[in-house]
């Protein structure tokens, strides 16, 4: 007589399907009852102090006392393709409450959602435009000369940047898993590693710009989850099921989607002169990139440097980061690497424990 090697028990399928019907039961009425106020992101107590042209400046309220705060201020630098809430998206995963925390006194650029009137914003407008406006309010704010800054992924190369153009205004370079060097990542890379850099070289940029004015969300969107498809469209999905009946998972869940999918369109001519200058060219390495008519040349970079990059990053890949150790000027210059993916770097439960310490610790060593 044949059986099959498992046994399947009609007691056992009914058990199971009963309990699953219960957890999907719960699940549905927690999704029911879940408001918008119940996945609050970006949720720190906060102040706008600067603001123009729909591009805001956080201060963030302070959550020690204040003679434990640094002198120096640390202005967070997001990038402009996402929202600013990956470095604040829920109270125990938050690098600017872990910030807040270590003592350092916080401010973020928050660039907003661009209008159709914003698509002729120039890479130079946001550089030696807003982002120095920010630097200059802080500086005059603080009465201090120079300021900290903090750059995320794509934020990270406009700090770069930045600091480069205006070494006499920045103490102290943090930079997260921040591109730098865009052909680095091809020399024995992994499968999927880079797609995104490659994606961008094959896109017709012009095009996609001439269509749309500002490239929407939504296309960026799709060009990130192929970096991972089945993970990113299908396996987060079926893993819901797991967690539908607890409703602070569920929360949780709900807060990195409304993150992914809520980020602000690409503005046109900055998209544009970002794929063709920093991706395509890869002249930021190069050393013929002029922003503004300004030449940008790496070794002006003489502040100290802490370069952090996440080990299992796919999206910006550490050659790609860690290339910058070799075109800068600074004596002080250091690497920190956190076991993680790219957005793990900030709401993964590892960097909650490490990052800010690491952050902090360096800054004070280097009298901030």
């Amino acid at each position: 007589m044949f059986s099959f090697p498992i046994q399947i028990l009609p007691a056992d399928v009914a058990e199971e399907t009963a309990a699953l019907n219960a957890k999907l039961a719960k699940g549905i009425n927690n999704l029911t009852n879940l408001t918008d106020d119940d996945i609050d992101i970006g949720s720190t107590p906060k102040d706008v102090v600067f603001a123009q042209d729909g591009i805001k400046v956080y201060h963030y309220h302070p959550l020690v006392d204040q003679a434990k705060i640094m002198k120096t201020p640390l202005l967070i630098v997001p990038p402009l393709i996402n929202g600013y809430e990956v470095a604040d998206l829920q109270p125990d995963r938050s690098v600017v409450r872990n910030l807040l925390n270590e003592g350092l006194d916080v401010y973020l650029n928050d660039w907003g959602y661009p209008r159709q009137v914003d698509k002729y914003r120039t890479v130079d407008d946001y550089i030696n435009g807003y982002l120095d406006e920010t630097v200059d309010f802080i500086r005059r704010h603080h009465g201090v000369d120079k300021i900290s800054l903090f750059g995320i992924c794509q934020g990270g190369t406009m700090s770069t940047t930045y600091s480069s153009l205006n070494p006499d205004k920045i103490s102290h370079l943090t930079l997260t898993v921040s591109p730098i060097d865009f052909d680095a990542y091809k020399a024995n890379h992994k499968p999927h590693e880079g797609l995104m850099f490659t994606m961008g070289a094959d896109a017709d940029v012009e095009k996609m710009v001439a269509v749309h004015g500002n490239v929407p969300a939504s296309v960026l969107n799709e060009s990130f989850m192929m970096a991972s498809p089945f993970i990113l469209n299908y396996g987060k999905y079926a893993d819901v099921i797991d967690i539908l009946d607890d409703r602070p998972a569920l929360q949780n869940f709900l807060r990195m989607e409304k993150w992914l999918f809520g980020g602000p369109d690409a503005v046109g001519q900055t998209f544009k002169e970002f794929i063709r200058d920093f991706l395509k060219g890869n002249k930021l390495v190069k050393g013929t990139l002029e922003v503004g008519g300004r030449k940008v040349d790496l070794k002006n970079l003489t502040m100290p440097i802490l370069n952090i990059f996440a080990e299992k990053d796919h999206i910006v890949p550490p050659p790609c980061t860690v290339a910058l150790g070799k075109h800068v000027g600074s004596q002080d210059y250091s690497e920190f690497a956190i076991n993680t993916g790219h957005i793990g770097i900030y709401t993964g439960g590892l960097a909650q424990k490490v990052l800010a310490p690491k952050v902090a610790g360096w800054m004070r060593e280097r009298g901030a």
